[in-house]
Parts: structure tokens; C-alpha cells; sequence
């Protein structure tokens, strides 16, 4: 009998806050509060702060406590160690782009699930294995794409994923479609370059205008 050791429910809630995710390395940690509430005027609920920038926690950090309307994931966890830090720093959830057994082993039962990044049938069934049915597609372009989740979906149809790694505003739709993607993620939604500027209201007209093209309801 298959057991869910990941809390697969508090996943599936905290991913229909928002479809698209916006996937971002902070390099400065200033900038992290205008960001989350430059999101949030364009609807977007949930972001994923990358941890590979020395801002990543301390942003984390920041958003989670003084923009609480704002739901934080932690993306590229890569070991155990990182994984608490994640935690510490006030992460809702943890992301990883891979998967090993001691990080798949941290995530089992954790109060703060982990989202494991697979790319392969065989993947799969080791993170089933272990309790797992919600996990990163990543890299998706790279990986097969769209062809490859409708492939997976016959002998793996309690698999939902999120799909990340070459999701664009023009093609973020045709992945939501998917039965079995619960959401996309990608860096489209807050460029490195608006950041920069701080041209937040920029950032508030990519995420309505990515929503209304998604057809995804803020």
C-alpha cells in the first residue's frame, strides 16, 4: 500500500495560489519586499527564491516575514544542509532540480515538504517509492517537454507536476493544460534587468499580463 509521506495535499493547496511561479535569483536582498508586493499587484501569490545568490536566504527571510500575503518556496536545495537553512529562513516549501536519497529522506514527513526535480520514468518510480507524487519536471524543454508529461501520464496518473526550465510566457499555457501539471514555474515573470532598475510597476504589468494570457484567475 503506497503511504504519502510528502503531504501531497498542502502541495496541491499551496500551488493553486498560483499557477505561475515566478523563479528568481535575488542578488540583493533590498530588493526583495518591492518585489513580492510588485507580484502581488499582478496577482501573483507564491514566488520561488533560487538559492544560488548569498541574498537568497536573507530574502527569504524578509518576504516570509514582512510579506506574509506572499507564500515563499525555495528553489535549486541541493542537500540536507540547505534544506534546513531553507527552513530556518522561513521557507513554505523546498524545491530541489534533482534528487538524491538523503535529500528525498529530509523531505519524507517534513512540516515543510520538499518538491523533488525529476526528469525520467525512472525517477519517478524511486521518488514513489519513497512517498512522493508531486515533483519539479526540470529542465521541461530539455526533457522532452509537453510530449514527454502526456507520455508519463498513462502509467504514472497520480503524478502532478511543475513543469520549470524553458517555460515562457507563450508557452506556459499550453503546459497548464496538462492534467497532470499542477502549475509552471519560470524567470520569465521578473527579469534580472526590471529587478535591477527596480522597475517594479514593469514587473506588475508582466505578471497581469501573463495571468490574462494563461487565462489563470488571479
Amino acid at each position: 500500500m503506497w503511504i504519502d509521506r510528502q503531504n501531497a495535499p498542502f502541495i496541491d493547496s499551496f500551488c493553486k495560489q498560483s499557477p505561475i511561479i515566478p523563479v528568481v535569483a535575488m542578488h540583493c536582498a533590498s530588493d526583495a519586499i518591492p518585489l513580492a508586493n510588485a507580484l502581488l499587484a499582478g496577482g501573483i501569490k507564491v514566488i520561488e527564491i533560487t538559492l544560488r545568490t548569498s541574498a537568497a536566504l536573507e530574502s527569504i527571510q524578509l518576504i516570509a516575514s514582512q510579506v506574509p500575503q506572499m507564500k515563499v518556496a525555495a528553489g535549486t536545495v541541493l542537500n540536507p544542509d540547505q534544506y534546513q537553512q531553507a527552513i530556518n529562513a522561513g521557507a513554505e516549501l523546498v524545491i530541489s532540480p534533482g534528487i538524491t536519497t538523503p535529500l528525498l529522506e529530509a523531505g519524507q514527513d517534513n512540516q515543510v515538504p520538499l518538491l523533488p526535480g525529476i526528469s525520467s520514468a525512472s525517477e519517478l518510480m524511486q521518488i514513489m517509492q519513497l512517498g512522493y507524487s508531486r515533483c519539479k519536471f526540470f529542465p521541461a524543454e530539455a526533457a522532452g517537454s509537453i510530449a514527454m508529461l502526456k507520455a508519463l501520464q498513462g502509467p504514472f496518473g497520480q503524478i502532478r507536476f511543475c513543469p520549470t526550465g524553458g517555460i515562457t510566457e507563450d508557452n506556459a499555457r499550453s503546459f497548464l493544460r496538462l492534467k497532470n501539471v499542477m502549475c509552471v514555474g519560470g524567470s520569465w515573470l521578473s527579469p534580472r534587468e526590471l529587478i535591477k532598475q527596480q522597475d517594479w510597476p514593469a514587473i506588475t504589468r508582466i505578471a497581469q499580463h501573463s495571468l490574462a494570457k494563461c487565462q489563470v484567475p488571479s
